[in-house]
This record gives structure tokens, C-alpha cells and sequence, in this order.
């Protein structure tokens, strides 16, 4: 049993800075890919950002330059250092993991994966 816990989130201001974490627990180990993805009150969840099990990244084109992905497999957490905030990033943030034996093209555009956080929300002001 795998279980993925994000924190980090709350409200800023715009081009404020926030950094969020997901820590896995239960049975860890170095996972496939790893994302971040958002949802917004009325629309469809969309991919943030993906890195890969050792370090390839791949980010949303309306993120580039602000957002940044990382992992720590010693630790088998994932963050999201989000600086430059705008309003249209308010959203639930959820962290994703691929189990360690699935192997496939990790991007951004990924929108299924195999475990999932409860999601935190980020909200950012005008």
C-alpha cells in the first residue's frame, strides 16, 4: 500500500512563491515517473509537470520559467517550487507517482498514473 501526501499549498499573492512537497509512505521505493497535475473549480485536470526516475523533466508550456520539479528517491518525495504565482494558477494541486516497474514516455501530458495524493490547494491573488 502506497500512499502519497502533499503539503505546502495556501494563499498568496500574486508573484508570490510557494513550494510544494509530497511525501510517499507505506510501501516506497523509487518510483516511474512522478507529476504534478491541477484542477480548477469547472475545468478538466491538467498536467504541470512530470520528471522522470532519474531527473528528466517536462513541463506545461503555461509554467515554463516559473515552475520547477524535482524528486528526492532517498527520500521518495517530490516537490514544486512555484515562483512568479499568477491568479489562473489557483487550483487543487496533486501529486501522481508511476509504480517502479512501468516504464513509458513521461511528460507533463500524462494525466493517468497509478497512485495519487489527496491534493492541495493553491490559491493566488490579484
Amino acid at each position: 500500500q502506497v500512499q502519497l501526501a502533499e503539503s505546502g499549498g495556501g494563499s498568496v499573492q500574486a508573484g508570490g512563491s510557494l513550494r510544494l512537497s509530497c511525501a510517499a509512505s507505506g510501501r516506497t521505493y523509487i518510483f516511474g515517473c512522478m507529476g504534478w497535475l491541477r484542477q480548477a473549480p469547472g475545468k478538466k485536470r491538467e498536467g504541470v509537470a512530470a520528471i522522470e526516475r532519474y531527473g528528466g523533466t517536462s513541463y506545461a508550456d503555461s509554467v515554463k520559467g516559473r515552475f520547477t520539479i524535482s524528486r528526492d528517491n532517498a527520500k521518495n518525495t517530490l516537490y514544486l517550487q512555484m515562483n512568479s504565482l499568477k491568479p489562473e494558477d489557483t487550483a487543487m494541486y496533486y501529486c501522481a507517482a508511476d509504480r517502479p516497474g512501468r516504464w513509458r514516455l513521461c511528460s507533463s501530458q500524462v494525466k493517468e498514473f497509478d497512485y495519487w495524493g489527496q491534493g492541495t490547494q493553491v490559491t493566488v491573488s490579484s
